[in-house]
């Protein structure tokens, strides 16, 4: 009893009450520079995250091989040549550049390989024809000179054509996954997840449907890893493909980010809208199909069917006769 009456003293319960102030004053002081570290703590973590998401993504970019190769050192013959002739001035240009990326295409070594054929092609292709002509052909020697040019002409944008070709192909596949790829997004995005770890998720994901998108979708992942402006790396990514649907998706994401809109509700609707443009396509394609059946069903249909119904009355008539 006599402790308790000791310590309900009012000098006693001053002395604490002072304490108690005194702690929670140092303790508010120090609360901003404790809450501090353990910020700087864990942006150095998220920054060493990110460094290593961006080094194994470069890495995986960096293997592939092919089409998809980031960087690759161009033939020696074919950059003495680039460079002697100074072709850069005559065919390099953002437009170029812009295609082949379009087709998969990026380095210096596919700019200077396709410099070289748009000056080798015309020429191969001219002294095929003129050889050809010669060896199989009675032609007079002007007659023969004429087609050879023709042929030379021709084969100057022959590399024009092949990177047209490539550029549908890889258009033709980013389009068949994407509509799926744009949904499996927004569930990973309403799920939580981050922009870059839901790119990286579906780029996993998509790879067995199409490599082409998958790369697509693991290099935009690099870009929001170490480009400043996220704007950079998804106005990259509709430039790279260049398909309007990819683009309309690639401003919706620039302006959530920008305007702090829901990127779940702009996923939303834009993958609506992608499905939509996928069943407009579809609907065309089997609109086109009955003009493309008419010839054939002429060509082989009709006189099967002739042959069929006039054939018994055909062999009748040969036999009374």
């Amino acid at each position: 009893m006599d402790t308790v009456f000791a310590l309900m003293q009012p000098q006693v319960v001053v002395t604490v009450l002072a304490a108690v102030a005194a702690f929670a004053t140092a303790l508010t002081v120090l609360m901003p520079v404790l809450n501090r570290d353990r910020l700087d703590a864990r942006m150095q973590v998220m920054a060493t995250e990110r460094d290593k998401m961006r080094a194994a993504r470069l890495a995986d970019l960096s293997k592939k091989d092919g089409q998809g190769r980031l960087r690759s050192t161009p033939k020696g013959f074919m950059q003495e040549i680039v460079d002697r002739f100074n072709l850069r001035s005559v065919f390099d240009s953002e437009e170029v550049r812009d295609r082949l990326k379009m087709a998969g295409l990026r380095g210096q070594a596919p700019l200077v390989t396709y410099m070289f054929f748009r000056v080798a092609m015309p020429v191969i292709v001219a002294i095929l024809a003129f050889a050809y002509l010669l060896l199989d052909h009675d032609y007079p020697i002007i007659v023969n000179l004429g087609l050879a040019l023709g042929a030379g002409y021709i084969g100057f944008y022959l590399p024009n054509f092949f990177i047209q070709n490539l550029v549908q192909r890889r258009q033709t596949s980013i389009k068949d996954a994407f509509p799926d790829s744009l949904d499996m997004l927004l569930i990973c995005v309403q799920s939580g997840m981050s922009t870059e770890a839901a790119f990286q998720k579906v780029a996993g994901e998509v790879g067995a449907t199409s490599l082409e998108l998958a790369e697509e979708l693991s290099l935009t992942t690099a870009e929001l890893s170490y480009l400043q402006d996220r704007r950079q790396a998804f106005e990259n990514l509709g430039k790279r493909t260049g398909i309007p649907g990819i683009k309309a998706v690639a401003t919706a994401l620039i302006q959530a980010e920008r305007y702090g809109t829901p990127v779940g509700q702009a996923l939303r609707v834009m993958a609506r809208e992608n499905r939509d443009m996928r069943m407009s396509e579809a609907e065309k394609k089997a609109a086109a199909l009955p003009p493309k059946l008419t010839v054939p069903m002429i060509v082989f249909f009709l006189p099967v069917l002739f042959v069929v119904i006039l054939g018994p009355a055909i062999i009748q008539v040969f036999n009374y006769q």
